[in-house]
């Protein structure tokens, strides 16, 4: 199901099996061809996610980029099936996780190798399937119009190397990725190319922001009055990551 968040923000939930799928949010105007998706979701959950988009009349034809949150399974297993079906769409992700997909190189994607072999065993992944042409290279600071919305790259490595947020820092809005989640929870920090003390810092960057509006890619989403929840959450984080 197609949910609105605000004017110009729409999100499908992800569907959790045997592991999370990430949420997916649609930035921009529904009556536009200037539409963004962020992150995507885990292997074989496309059909799910688009066919949710088809019901609520959204076509492929109206999405120009898709931007990552950062690269794991959860958030960029099924890229490849929003691509099979939409060649055009760019992909846009930070510069410091771009490099390992154009190389095929999918440490980041799994995480570590007993992940990846739980999910070898439930998916059958051919080679190169994580191998992805970036179009533009992020790298934090950016200001972003996706379909007449502004909104700041904030770059927050630490559960990933790469991961980012985007700030509509006029509605106070904040997608969030796996940094900080809305439940008091924080993205873990024990996987390939994780870090506790960048996401220390990241944290803190995070809980500096005015922050109304609180959209994670797992669990639920805040909708009004974040900002006190964000920094009960970063507290209580802080001194276990040091």
């Amino acid at each position: 199901m197609v949910d609105k968040v605000t004017d110009g923000i729409l999100w499908v939930a992800g569907r959790d099996r045997f592991m999370p799928d990430s949420h997916i949010y649609i930035l921009g105007d529904v009556n536009s061809n200037d539409l963004t998706i962020i992150d995507c979701g885990i292997v074989e959950m496309g059909d799910y996610k688009l066919g949710e988009l088809e019901n609520h009349g959204i076509s492929l034809e109206q999405v120009k980029r898709i931007i990552m949150t950062h690269t794991h399974l959860d958030h960029i297993g099924c890229l490849r099936e929003f691509l099979d079906k939409g060649p055009h769409i760019q992909v846009w992700v930070h510069k410091d996780e771009a490099t390992y997909l154009e190389q095929g190189d999918d440490r980041i994607v799994f995480g570590n190798k007993m992940f990846e072999s739980m999910i070898r065993s439930q998916y059958s992944i051919p080679a190169g399937f994580f191998q992805f042409k970036v179009d533009r290279k992020l790298a934090g600071g950016e200001i972003l119009d996706l379909g007449g919305q502004q909104f700041k790259v904030i770059h927050v490595p630490g559960h990933s190397i790469g991961s980012i947020g985007l700030y509509d820092e006029a509605r106070k809005i904040f997608i969030s990725g796996d940094t900080i989640y809305a439940d008091g929870a924080i993205g873990r920090y024990d996987l390939f190319s994780a870090d506790p003390d960048k996401l220390k810092e990241s944290l803190e960057i995070i809980a500096d922001l005015k922050i109304d509006t609180l959209l994670p890619c797992h669990n639920r989403i805040v909708k009004g009055g974040a900002d006190q929840m964000i920094k009960n959450t970063v507290q209580h984080w802080l001194p276990m990551l040091r």
